[in-house]
């Protein structure tokens, strides 16, 4: 306003300084760029008008098993509630009783249905097929839906899929409005994109941003699309929409330190949606394929040890006694750079594509093992629960003398071997020095350096003192079920 006052002031006088002059110029030099980066912006409200009745509000209840102790949450609760429970996997902290004065009224007894969260979905085919967050409706009793028009609707869930946080709602209804859906591998970097939902029960809010990242590694079997669009509690489930009106993602998760959004937000992508979505439309549930593997990233300094021509591949930790994988002849410490004809450039691509191979299939694989590619062959099999590897106790023979690594080592028994299904290996007594500072300890077995197995101490030890001083040696170490390469340049002992 003072700059404005300036510059009209300059018509209403005859005679003003040169300086006075210049410095008016100056003003309109500087106002000029900001009216034109004004105009340049992107006009939302066409967009809006034209998804908007699409997306709907989604409310849960839940039976209550029995009077509850406390009084029963109020909206607010509702949607603390439904935050904790999505990103805390846990229930939000119970608040101190009120005093008699302002006590609520009493809690529902046994077998009435109390309010539980939250969230939101659109509407993908006429007919009433409504797309949301699997953990918007998990553990549910009954799902209502709201249309912009107010309508409410009571829902079927026809099925979710934890793993890629999916979940497919029906209600009755005819030519209902419908969201179009776009092609989620085509967003680019910097795309603005808009979210609608109900961000604390305010339905129909809508926010607006940018593609941050693309294929961001959050999850083990779809990578999410990463915005700078504000997503809060009770978004969840609601639609990514690129500037033609199509449905681009699922808002599913936000990354934050204070309980809000803090410029940091993920989509499930939605090519991956309704893949997914047609399952459970189907089955009612999601099939994935599964070879029996543990892995890891496979690091540079890994790569460059084993001789990889670059850094990729997923690292074989573990195989599952009498999985596809052990069948297929893959072994712990193999590099997996290749499933079909799809190239693991990391580790997060080989769940994916294994996952979305149908069981039964024979598929090929390659593995880099001691410095040379190896063409296996590998019969997928049904995703099934997830396995929890054994940890082993050993204990330490403190005595020993150490080696060039800082490790003392000794045979191992034939028990041992068979426990393990290992042809040797040395089980490490102590580990300090690099070891120590590497994580080594007591119990782990070391089965090769660099691409050299491992039959016994005494080869081990004397691979490790011709070892060069200035070069990192590279131990497969195995814990429990699980291993592990760790790179570590040998000191003088």
């Amino acid at each position: 306003m003072k700059t404005i006052s300036l510059i009209k002031n300059r018509f209403l006088a005859a005679a003003f300084s040169a300086a006075f002059v210049v410095f008016t110029v100056s003003a309109l030099s500087v106002l000029a760029p900001v009216t034109v980066a004004a105009a340049s912006l992107p006009d939302f409200t066409d967009l809006v008008d034209k998804v908007g009745p699409a997306v709907v509000n989604i409310r849960t209840t839940e039976r209550s098993k029995a009077a509850a102790q406390s009084a029963a949450p109020g909206p607010e609760d509702e949607e603390m509630q439904e935050f904790f429970r999505r990103f805390f996997g846990q229930p939000a902290p119970r608040q101190q009783q009120p005093s008699p004065r302002n006590r609520k009224p009493a809690p529902p007894q046994q077998d009435e249905q109390v309010p539980r969260g939250v969230g939101s979905g659109f509407i993908i085919s006429g007919d009433g097929y409504v797309l949301t967050n699997a953990h918007v409706v998990e553990g549910a009793d009954e799902v209502f839906v709201t249309l912009t028009d107010k309508r409410e609707f009571k829902a079927k869930i026809i099925g979710s899929d934890r793993r890629t946080d999916v979940a497919v709602v029906k209600i009755d209804g005819t030519n209902l409005p419908r969201l179009t859906m776009g092609d989620s591998s085509k967003l680019r970097v910097g795309e603005w994109v808009i979210a609608i939902g109900s961000p604390f029960g305010l339905d129909n809010t809508v926010t607006a941003g940018i593609v941050s990242a693309n294929a961001r590694d959050t999850g083990d079997y779809l990578p999410l699309i990463q915005t700078d669009v504000a997503v809060n509690p009770g978004n969840s489930g609601g639609p990514l929409i690129n500037m033609r009106g199509e449905v681009v993602g699922i808002n599913s998760q936000i990354y934050s330190r204070s309980g809000g959004y803090m410029g940091i937000s993920f989509a499930v992508p939605i090519d991956e949606a309704i893949r997914v979505s047609e399952q459970l439309k189907t089955t009612g549930r999601v099939v994935r394929g599964r070879i029996g593997v543990q892995i890891g990233e496979v690091t540079k300094e890994v790569a460059e040890s084993l001789g990889l021509p670059r850094t990729q591949g997923a690292l074989v930790q573990r195989v599952e006694p009498g999985s596809p994988a052990e069948k297929a002849g893959i072994e712990a410490g193999d590099i997996i750079v290749q499933f079909n004809a799809g190239t693991i450039e990391k580790s997060g691509d080989l769940p994916r594509l294994v996952g979305n191979t149908k069981p039964g299939t024979k598929s090929s694989i390659t593995v880099w093992r001691k410095g040379t590619k190896r063409d296996l062959s590998v019969t997928v099999a049904e995703m099934e629960a997830e396995l929890v590897a054994r940890k082993e106790e050993k204990k330490p023979k403190p005595e020993q003398a150490v080696n060039a690594l800082g490790l003392a080592v000794s045979d191992l028994t034939e028990a041992q071997k068979s426990e393990l299904k290992l042809e040797g290996g040395v089980v490490v007594d102590v580990a300090e020095g690099v070891a120590g500072r590497a994580g080594l300890q007591a119990g782990d077995v070391i089965v090769r350096l660099n691409n050299t197995d491992i039959r016994d101490a005494r080869q081990f030890n004397g691979l490790v003192s011709k070892l060069d001083l200035k070069k990192n040696a590279l131990l497969l170490v195995r814990r429990g079920e699980s291993a592990q390469f760790v790179p570590l340049r040998p000191t003088q002992p």
